[in-house]
């Protein structure tokens, strides 16, 4: 089991959301969590400070949009596990939404250029599959 503590300080706007958070994920640490995770922050300075104060522990970061960062950057600063959320699927509903409202608006199937062919995709999950079986890492359910 993996306990996995959060602070919202961020999301729900604190007045000092970065210090509010880093008390709260180093009393979490001291109870016991395993993972500490704050989602919200963007600056690399931030990030680098949260790292800093859960240390030993590992420090979760929520990417929903471009925050101007590589996963690399992020690796460097010392984050150990990247969460994006629902931002995958924003991205797809974004593509949909752009489409539908250039059919809908010009009439025109403009919206649907550059698409990614279903044998690419198909192509990706056999690579992805294969990979697991390989590694024999499935979870079922």
């Amino acid at each position: 089991m993996l306990l996995t503590a959060r602070a919202e300080c961020y999301r729900v706007g604190h007045p000092d959301a970065f210090r509010e958070s880093v008390r709260r994920l180093q009393a979490y640490s001291h109870a016991g969590a395993d993972v500490l995770f704050a989602p919200g922050p963007v600056k690399p300075q931030e990030i680098k400070a949260l790292v800093e104060a859960v240390r030993p522990k590992p420090l979760n970061l929520l990417v929903v949009r471009d925050i101007g960062i590589t996963v690399g950057d992020i690796a460097a600063l010392g984050v150990r596990r990247i969460s994006v959320g629902p931002a995958l699927a924003l991205a797809g509903w974004t593509g949909f939404m752009r489409a539908a409202h250039i059919l809908k608006s010009d009439g025109s199937f403009a919206g649907f250029a550059g698409l990614v062919p279903f044998a690419d995709i198909n192509d990706s999950f056999t690579a992805d599959f294969d990979r697991r079986s390989r590694a024999g890492s499935f979870a079922v359910g």
